[in-house]
């Protein structure tokens, strides 16, 4: 059952349109996560769907009901800011109980559904607390639960964990993704932050430039990335990119061979469709593909070498074209800088971008 759905959804502030044309369809329960760069429109998209923000042309549906008219106190949803947003004259009981006092509940209900969240948050020891006697972690776990008591159709979550330290956006992280498998709502969710979209998303939509890149689960955006964009934001350290030829492109346009100065391969999978017989084109290998090998065709010098305990990764620039490149184990292989090492990888996890 689709719970929220976005219709040739347009934004534009002033002449400048910065959200285009977007049609998705977002399933009931669904945990999805706009991803992207600074500027890329997710943050935008998302208050269009709040009602925080008009829509300049197309269409929102939540729970089979056209919103474009109506005020967010109408829509069925409860946004979690970056901001925490919590009024510091108030106790945390009194900031969860705020929307509910104003839509005239009894004292009995508000109590129920403030002592139902603060036990879901594990939280009910602070609610008599203000938020100056409160850590960022415990803040962000008050305006979850001011969204949580609502009863909401659908959660928006925007950049929740940005003001937060690494280990505590790691706990949070994770206590949003317990959180959404007790209650089972529509979650739609903003950040830049490829880790937390990778985790936590049931389904990713990759924006760029105020449009849609591509939409589909996570293994599916890291294994069949659709084009350069996709391939290159999703994954960490980020997919090595080589810039050489194309040829012998395949009838059904699915293949095709490449080649560099230092590098030579046959029937590699053709991302992006290209009718020429001869064009330009960049490999890409994820850092994580490449496999140390005397006999390796890839060929690099050693620049630097990062070991992180569970994970080492080594920077190299190819021995011909000086081109950077990354080689991801979790081993800790005995390697330094200055080392000339030669690499080899399934060319069936490689994608070829025309």
């Amino acid at each position: 059952m689709i719970q929220v759905e976005l219709r040739n959804v347009n934004k534009s502030f002033g002449k400048t349109e910065v959200i285009h044309d977007i049609d998705l369809e977002i399933e009931k329960g669904e945990f999805v996560v706009f991803v992207g760069p600074s500027g890329c429109g997710k943050s935008t998209l998302l208050r269009l769907i709040a009602g925080l923000e008009t829509l300049s042309g197309g269409e929102i549906v939540i729970a089979n009901k056209s919103v474009k008219d109506l005020p967010p106190s109408k829509r069925g949803i409860a946004m979690v800011f970056q901001s925490y947003a919590l009024y510091p004259h108030m106790t945390v009981y009194n900031n969860m109980a705020f929307s509910l006092n104003l839509q005239g509940m009894t004292k009995s209900e508000i109590k129920d559904r403030v002592d139902s969240a603060a036990r879901i948050l594990q939280m009910e020891h602070l609610l008599e607390r203000r938020p100056a006697a409160l850590s960022g972690g415990q803040r962000q776990r008050v305006a979850i639960g001011r969204a949580i008591v609502r009863n909401p159709e659908v959660f928006l979550f925007d950049e929740p964990l940005s003001n937060l330290d690494a280990a505590l956006r790691h706990d949070t992280r994770v206590e949003i993704a317990k959180l959404h498998n007790q209650l089972g709502v529509t979650t739609i969710y903003v950040t830049h932050d490829q880790v937390e979209a990778m985790t936590l998303a049931d389904k990713i939509v990759v924006l760029k430039d105020g449009e849609v890149m591509q939409v589909g689960t996570p293994m599916e955006l890291f294994n069949f990335p659709a084009n350069e964009f996709v391939a290159g934001f999703l994954g960490s350290p980020k997919m090595n990119f080589f810039d050489g030829t194309i040829s012998n492109i395949s009838k059904d346009l699915g293949h095709a061979d490449f080649k560099t100065d230092s590098l030579e391969l046959k029937k590699i999978k053709l991302v992006s469709s290209h009718k020429d017989k001869l064009a330009g084109g960049r490999l890409g290998i994820r850092p994580q593909h490449l496999q140390i090998d005397s006999k390796g065709i890839l060929k690099g010098k050693i620049t630097l070498v990062e070991k992180l305990g569970i994970e080492t990764i080594v920077e190299l620039i190819t021995i011909k074209e000086n081109i950077p490149f990354r080689f991801a184990t979790p081993h800790t292989p005995e390697l330094s800088v200055g080392q000339e090492i030669s690499f080899s990888f399934d060319v069936s996890k490689a994608h070829l971008f025309s």
